[in-house]
């Protein structure tokens, strides 16, 4: 129970302190560490977070200027500027990946699944990236253009949680196709990409693992149909058929029946050929859990628009990998704090709130709860009418 704390401290007790500190044993973060620990150096990271703070300068002001407060957001050590760069660039970044992992692997069990994919009883994953734009001149280790640098970010995004479990940080130069060999796909799971994943040796492997892939397929796609299934014209099924693989290239690397389903989506007209390994699933549960997959490109939304990952505290891979898991940490943190209390705002409403109340000594289930009422009572106040109607 609360008892006066302030509610950034209610929210990082959702950290896996424990873990963390083991992440820290594991590589060596807190060796010969005289003043800023590595605990506070994430919540640090976390405070610039969630207050939106855009430079590590900044960050550093403003949590001078709370003063004896930085006490009772778990900060014990002095922060400085140079300090924390230091340890952003030079202390481990899987101490927060691991961290992040933990935070999901133990959130997984207690969210509640999308009410259409837990009727499906499977794993859904949608399989994306999604590239951040650096100054060439500043990060050079990160060459992406002639004048331009990036890195791209590989997000495994489990669509039934609402909830990332596997991030990968490469040049931006890296092909998407690269992200199916660092998987390990799980036997009946569906993973859902779009056409820039389409290898059919890549395929192939999902299919060996008795793991089943959703993807848009390719116009010059050379097939023979084997059998029609019956279309579902009601749900906008304007064909399914069972085929094989045609071209000598693809059908030595995928020699085994394929499905190609013609779709029209109902709502806009638009017109979508789907490929999938899954031969029984009805065609429209096919199409459902395709369309489920823009939820991947909302998270990359929620992200860039909600936390600080487009302006980096440091100059290195090193730091920039730090900044980005802790990102992942912080939504994390929103998403178990939104489940903990049955909260019926959403992530970034949560997110936004807890932005201007962090040293706020109120309970967490009181500062949302009574939040519909507030506002339902300043909506309600006699005002006086600008004209007589």
């Amino acid at each position: 129970m609360n008892q006066g704390r302030i509610v950034f401290a209610q929210l990082i007790e959702f950290l896996p302190r424990r873990a963390f500190a083991n992440a820290v044993e594991r590589y060596g973060g807190d060796r010969r560490v005289r003043s800023l620990s590595c605990m506070d150096q994430l919540l640090s990271m976390i405070f610039a977070q969630l207050t939106g703070r855009t430079s590590l300068r900044e960050t550093v002001c403003c949590l001078k200027a709370i003063g004896p407060r930085r006490y009772h957001c778990g900060i014990r050590g002095r922060i400085s500027r140079s300090t924390l760069a230091d340890a952003n660039e030079r202390r481990d970044w899987r101490i927060f990946q691991d961290t992040a992992l933990t935070m999901i692997t133990t959130a997984k069990p207690d969210l509640a699944a999308d009410a259409q994919l837990a009727d499906l009883d499977a794993e859904v994953y949608a399989l994306d990236s999604t590239t951040i734009d650096l100054c060439l001149k500043l990060f050079p280790w990160a060459d992406f253009r002639r004048r331009k640098g990036g890195i791209k970010a590989h997000v495994l995004y489990d669509l039934r949680l609402e909830i990332p479990v596997f991030l990968r940080v490469t040049s931006a130069k890296t092909h998407d196709l690269a992200a199916l060999d660092w998987i390990t796909p799980a036997a009946g799971a569906f993973y859902v990409f779009d056409k820039a994943y389409i290898d059919f040796a890549r395929l192939w492997r999902l299919h060996q693992a008795r793991a089943f892939f959703i993807t848009r397929a390719k116009r010059n796609l050379d097939f023979s149909v084997r059998r029609h299934l019956p279309p579902d014209l009601a749900a906008g099924v304007k064909s399914d058929r069972l085929i094989v693989l045609k071209g000598p290239k693809s059908r030595r690397l995928y020699g085994d029946t394929l499905r190609l389903i013609r779709y029209v989506d109902p709502e806009d007209g638009r017109r979508l050929s789907f490929l999938t390994n899954n031969l029984t699933l009805p065609a429209a549960v096919i199409a459902m859990l395709y369309r489920k997959r823009w939820r991947i490109e909302l998270f990359f939304k929620w992200i860039k628009q909600n936390l600080c990952i487009k302006a980096f505290f440091g100059l290195t891979i090193n730091a920039v990998k730090v900044q980005l898991w802790t990102a992942v940490i912080v939504y994390m943190l929103v998403v178990k704090l939104k489940h903990h209390y049955g909260l019926t705002q959403s992530t970034s409403e949560i997110l936004q709130i807890l932005s201007v109340t962090i040293f706020e000594k109120t309970p967490v289930f009181e500062l949302f709860g009574n939040l519909n009422e507030r506002i339902q009572e300043h909506e309600n106040r006699n005002q006086l009418m600008l004209f007589d109607l």
